[in-house]
């Protein structure tokens, strides 16, 4: 990156810390890798090999941002059925990143926390992400959220089991379920709803991704494959964002009355 870039890509970060908002909790859906590879004639292991860069650029951008959390959707519960020597190339990716940003993450301090089904993970990332995990807990300027073999569904019916068992067991009654109960048990019990969802590839669908959590957040769609999104394309979803009025159900003069008082 030339001075001039640089110089460039500061004044922009201060524009938009400067202007509005910042989204404190920003997830991702990082759509693209395989296409990005495939236009270029390569493996697609290539586009998930620079998309992991662009994991890298995002997250130090969003810490110098300002942004409390950041959720990636790494890897979902439907990648599985993708071909066994394309989940065992991106299963060696995630170990050998996890492996190479831990001594970043300290620097930067950033904790990195899960969610998925973990037990699931081949015991070698297993046993690095709890490395990662320790060595990051008291890390505070910023929250990195791995959404690893991770669905909405999922999520949900774990949810469902855990508070029917309850109910069963006449810890918990019918009457009690309400949103704060199921919230806290989601696998983000610890995190608060996203602000923004942005998602690559220009695909207007969710994938199985926070379907509760994400109920007011607000979605800027993005028709640029993962590997080639920049912090230009980060500060743009900012921006958009800065121009939301978030209403949650209510209308525009009720916000202006709670915004005066």
């Amino acid at each position: 990156m030339d001075v001039k870039h640089s110089q460039s890509t500061e004044m922009l970060r201060e524009e938009i810390k400067n202007s509005g908002n910042i989204p404190a909790h920003i997830a991702i859906i990082m759509d693209g890798n395989g296409r990005w590879a495939e236009k270029r004639g390569l493996p697609r292991i290539a586009g998930h090999k620079r998309g992991v860069d662009t994991v890298r650029d995002i997250v130090e951008e969003c810490a110098q941002l300002g942004v409390k959390y950041l959720t990636l959707y790494t890897f979902s519960t439907e990648n599985w059925n993708r071909p066994k020597e394309e989940v065992s190339t991106l299963m060696r990716l995630l170990l050998n990143s996890l492996k190479a940003r831990l001594d970043e993450l300290g620097k930067n301090d950033i904790k990195l926390t899960t969610i998925g089904d973990i037990d699931s993970l081949p015991v070698g990332v297993q046993k690095q992400l709890q490395t990662d995990i320790e060595k990051t807990k008291h890390n505070k300027r910023m929250t990195l959220n791995l959404a690893l073999s991770y669905s909405g569904r999922w999520e949900l019916i774990e949810a469902i089991k855990s508070i029917s068992m309850q109910v069963a067991g006449n810890s918990l009654k019918v009457n009690d379920i309400d949103e704060n109960l199921i919230s806290n048990h989601l696998t983000t019990r610890n995190l608060p709803d996203p602000d923004l969802l942005i998602r690559t590839s220009g695909e207007f669908r969710v994938s199985n991704f926070l379907l509760w959590q994400i109920a007011y957040s607000e979605f800027v769609i993005l028709d640029v494959l993962w590997p080639d999104f920049s912090e230009e394309h980060l500060y743009y979803s900012i921006k958009e964002f800065q121009k939301r009025e978030r209403r949650f159900g209510k209308v525009s003069e009720q916000i202006q009355h709670n915004i005066r008082c």
